[in-house]
């Protein structure tokens, strides 16, 4: 086992950075020991030691926002790790995506605003499974979901529709909102249907 080769530090700890598999957006620093690795290769999800408390603990055990292992990377020296996962939810206990949503500009702290980007699509599919798995009163995604697949497939071909005309009329913001709820359909619908958006992307990066 490539374990054994891991140069843990003098209390047994070996630094480990957490990043989103999907964006390689950085969401936390933690440390791991043997044990926690060891756990982390066996179930698939993140464990961690934490040195404040001085046990193992398991990134989403209270929270819900496990993290699904997807690589593992070590570093040159084998004394760090880089761990890549699907997060679930929000990465840090103040409910930002990730640990590092602040930076430094001219001397201070300020909020680090993330760029919109493709990653926006996972988050939407995060939230169809969940909604899935935790159904919402009034929430419009259950709605969906509870009245079947020949109700969603009949919104995806209206926003098609809609999307159609709005770039016929090349109105801009009509495109981009047009678009926006044809996409949010599609997701449903490939929710709905047990499918991932690792399956599209997949089939995307084939014909690339």
């Amino acid at each position: 086992m490539f374990i054994d080769d891991i140069k843990f530090d003098e209390k047994g700890l070996v630094p480990a950075v957490v990043q989103d598999a999907t964006d390689d957006r950085i969401l936390m620093l933690a440390y791991m020991n043997r044990e926690s690795l060891e756990k982390t290769l066996e179930t698939g999800k993140t464990w961690f030691f934490s040195r404040s408390r001085g046990k193992l603990w398991n990134k989403g055990e209270t929270s819900g926002h496990f993290q699904t292992v997807r690589e593992i990377l070590v570093d040159c020296d084998m004394d760090s790790l880089v761990i890549k996962v699907d997060q679930t939810g929000a990465a840090c206990h103040t409910g930002n995506r990730s640990c590092f949503y602040r930076k430094a500009e001219n001397g201070e702290l300020a909020e680090y605003a993330e760029p919109a980007n493709a990653h926006i699509l996972d988050e939407v599919y995060a939230v169809v499974k969940d909604r899935m798995e935790n159904p919402k009163e009034d929430s419009y995604t259950n709605y969906l979901l509870d009245t079947g697949i020949d109700k969603i497939l009949k919104k995806v071909g209206e926003e098609c529709s809609e999307t159609i005309i709005a770039a016929k009329n090349d109105e801009p913001d009509e495109i981009a909102l047009e678009t926006s709820d044809l996409l949010y359909h599609l997701i449903v619908m490939l929710a709905e249907r047990g499918m991932t958006m690792e399956q599209v992307y997949a089939e995307l990066k084939g014909r690339r």
